[in-house]
């Protein structure tokens, strides 16, 4: 017989501390639910906007009034493509763990551009490598001393990037081209492998997650332009897109001690 040290917690997050950006709706609300749900003490949400119907001040009450949960969710309003926002942020997020310190950072904010390649303007390329890239890169940096005063090698720190498939492929050209996203998503990716590198000798993982579709404010409009959901369905070998406890599983397992040697 095998002797499994605590299997019995090894997918639990009891106590754990967390970042996760752009978590006021979609995959990264479906990751800080999870958390939550699995014992986090603070899990700590930002987004750009505090109001409204997407806002970060609307997931925070739907956080906390998930049930028999122990922790609590905090929401705080940044831009995490700006570097003086990121460091403001990082310095909130001090004050709120202190000696805890931070176990999870969850870069998931991103922005997408569809168009023709001539039509695409230089805006939209600054703005998709500066969040999806540049961001990921500032945020872990301004993040790192909190990461490791918590990190050990039984229980290391984590890192986890919110990439995509788009990042292996090249998915839409033409009329609905995501060319700028593609490559942004590729660069996050060998980011996130730099990272694990890097910062693997800090007792700190680093793990990139590449969802395919998920029905989201980010890809519906790119979902509605394919066909719709029923029609991108057809063409996933398992005949759907994702649904929250897809990804709500696979950041919880990385961000667990199951997760912990990966």
């Amino acid at each position: 017989m095998s002797q499994l040290r605590e299997f019995e917690s090894i997918f639990s997050l009891e106590g754990k501390t967390a970042v996760v950006t752009g978590g006021s709706r979609g995959l990264g609300l479906h990751i800080a639910t999870a958390f939550l749900l699995s014992g986090c003490s603070l899990v700590i949400v930002t987004a750009r906007k505090l109001e409204g119907a997407q806002g970060i001040r609307q997931a925070v009450e739907k956080l906390n009034a998930l049930p028999s949960i122990r922790g609590k969710a905090i929401g705080l309003a940044a831009n995490v493509a700006d570097s003086k926002d990121i460091v403001r942020l990082t310095g909130e997020v001090k004050k709120l763990v202190g000696d805890r310190g931070l176990n999870i950072l969850v870069c998931n904010a991103g922005a997408a551009w569809g168009s023709k390649f001539e039509d695409a303007p230089p805006s939209s390329s600054i703005k998709i490598l500066d969040l999806n890239v540049r961001g990921i890169f500032e945020l872990t940096q301004n993040f790192l001393p909190l990461m490791t005063q918590v990190a050990s090698r039984s229980d290391p720190s984590r890192l986890l990037i919110i990439s995509s498939t788009a990042g292996t492929n090249v998915p839409h050209i033409g009329e609905h081209g995501t060319i700028m996203y593609s490559t942004s998503k590729a660069a996050a990716d060998h980011l996130g492998r730099n990272l694990a590198v890097e910062l693997g000798t800090r007792n700190i993982t680093s793990n990139i997650i590449a969802p395919g579709f998920f029905p989201s404010k980010l890809a519906q409009g790119l979902i509605s332009n394919l066909g719709g959901e029923e029609s991108l369905s057809r063409d996933n070998p398992l005949g759907r897109l994702g649904e929250p406890e897809d990804i709500a599983g696979v950041a919880t397992f990385l961000c667990s001690a199951a997760g912990k040697y990966v």
